[in-house]
């Protein structure tokens, strides 16, 4: 049983944050945690793993009766939305303006557990991640 969790209105560009929902798209959620916590854009990743967090809280109380364990779960998909854009004006030269576009972004990140069907699937994903 899946669960998901959504950040909307993150003041990143969704461009820059979607380099980094790349990176952890189908992984183990244990494996993804690490990679966000040393990955080299910080200051992205840091809305992305918290966000995975909140994510495997909503699995555990969806699923508090099963005895499943978290370390089967993956980040079944994360996609990352155009938010809203704040429009700020910047001086110019000879009395004019340019405007100034600070862009905003909404992640929405499903995280499910793996079944032995999707195992298979998960496993080459990341071993084929691995090679490149």
């Amino acid at each position: 049983m899946e669960a998901i969790a959504k950040l909307r209105n993150c003041p990143v560009s969704p461009r820059k944050m979607r380099l980094v929902a790349d990176q952890v798209r189908g992984m183990k959620v244990d494996k993804a945690l690490n990679i966000l916590q040393f990955n080299q854009k910080r200051t992205y990743s840091v809305y992305i793993e918290g966000l995975l967090l909140s994510a495997i809280a909503n699995w555990g109380q969806k699923n508090s009766d099963s005895g499943s364990d978290e370390s089967e779960l993956y980040v079944k998909t994360i996609f990352v939305d155009g938010g809203r854009a704040l429009k700020r004006l910047r001086t110019a030269p000879q009395g004019r303006a340019h405007r100034i576009r600070k862009r905003s972004n909404h992640i929405t990140l499903v995280v499910d557990e793996i079944n032995a069907k999707e195992n298979v699937a998960v496993e080459e994903e990341t071993v084929t991640e691995e090679n490149n």
